[in-house]
């Protein structure tokens, strides 16, 4: 059973896996991958390498090379207990195939693996993986968060922008940016808001893997009193200063999940020793929702919700006044003609 539910989810997503593994990065990825399986086993080529093994068939691997490949997927293996996603899954075997392809092709001729590892560069300055499009309910913050909602306040950054320029290009900068707020003016604008915001970088492999989780999430529990938001730390240097979270790579923060209650923050993931290192914490579903008790969060923003609708329905539709009852004409004049007949 234990290798039948994953086999089973595998076969389910399987079109959406066809459809993300036909990108072009993936694809020149894949043969990449293979390169050096390719040049071993191809006929024509492989009849003029060199080989140690003892029958002298340069089309096949010999024992070193055997062993290379035995300790990539060694490797693969343990770095895959931790991935979470088919993403992580499938770049931790494209990775550590290029690096065996560029101890492999160094072993074989020394030119042939200066020509690969020349390739990798060039693949990996020019070529990035593709970024998740899906459907989600988060807001991305910057230092110049465009936001139509906040009654026309501007951010000083965008103030200061707009001052640099002159009267026309004053109201272009208006009119392509709209209004503008920063985070931290967000999370003080309605205390009762809990939000949940990740701090991320786009060179980032974990957090690209990530993106599709924290996604499902935001459409599972996104409501009136419980937000989620992103904000790109890699390319705005202060706002990690400010809540920080470090964007080096030895640190091991990006990704990092914070959560702010009435404007402060309550807690974060992973957590911080005093050395500046974070703890190791897996970006799971089951996880995020397990230590954020997201479940309970959203059933408290669910009565924000309810009252905010009640407020504004009494708003819209204000309270009719009763009516006051008809004086009856008739009783009142009958009770004036008694009365003047007593006084007669």
């Amino acid at each position: 059973m234990a290798l039948l539910t994953p086999l089973f989810a595998f076969l389910y997503h399987l079109p959406q896996v066809y459809k993300w593994l036909l990108k072009p990065y993936y694809v020149a990825s894949l043969f990449m991958s293979i390169a050096f399986l390719v040049v071993r086993k191809t006929p024509g080529i492989c009849d003029h390498l060199a080989t140690q093994r003892e029958d002298g068939n340069s089309c096949d691997f010999d024992w070193r090379e055997v062993e290379i490949l035995m300790f990539l997927s060694a490797i693969v293996m343990m770095k895959n207990r931790r991935a979470i996603t088919v993403e992580q899954h499938v770049g931790n075997i494209i990775l550590f195939s290029k690096v065996a392809n560029v101890i492999l092709f160094f072993r074989l001729d020394v030119r042939m693996g200066l020509l690969y590892l020349t390739l990798c560069i060039v693949f990996l300055m020019t070529c990035k993986p593709p970024l998740y499009m899906g459907p989600e309910y988060i807001k991305y913050f910057s230092d110049k968060t465009i936001d139509v909602s906040t009654n026309g306040r501007i951010c000083r950054s965008c103030l200061a922008t707009a001052q640099e320029l002159n009267l026309y290009n004053f109201f272009v900068f208006m009119n392509q940016n709209c209004v503008c707020v920063c985070l931290q003016d967000e999370l003080d604008r309605d205390s009762r808001v809990t939000w949940i915001v990740e701090f991320f970088a786009n060179w980032s492999p974990e957090c690209q893997s990530f993106a599709s989780v924290y996604a499902d999430l935001s459409l599972k529990y996104n409501c009136a009193g419980l937000k989620f938001g992103k904000v790109d730390i890699g390319r705005y240097g202060e706002v990690s200063k400010k809540y920080k979270v470090s964007t080096s790579p030895l640190s091991k923060q990006l990704p990092s999940l914070v959560l702010f209650q009435g404007g402060k923050e309550v807690m974060r993931r992973p957590q911080v020793d005093k050395k500046g290192r974070a703890v190791s914490w897996s970006f799971t579903e089951e996880n995020i929702i397990r230590e954020f008790n997201l479940n309970e969060l959203y059933q408290n923003s669910k009565k924000l919700n309810k009252t905010r609708g009640d407020k504004i329905s009494q708003s819209r539709f204000p309270a009719v006044p009763e009516e006051e009852e008809p004086v009856q004409q008739g009783a009142d004049t009958q009770g004036e003609e008694s009365e003047s007949k007593k006084d007669k």
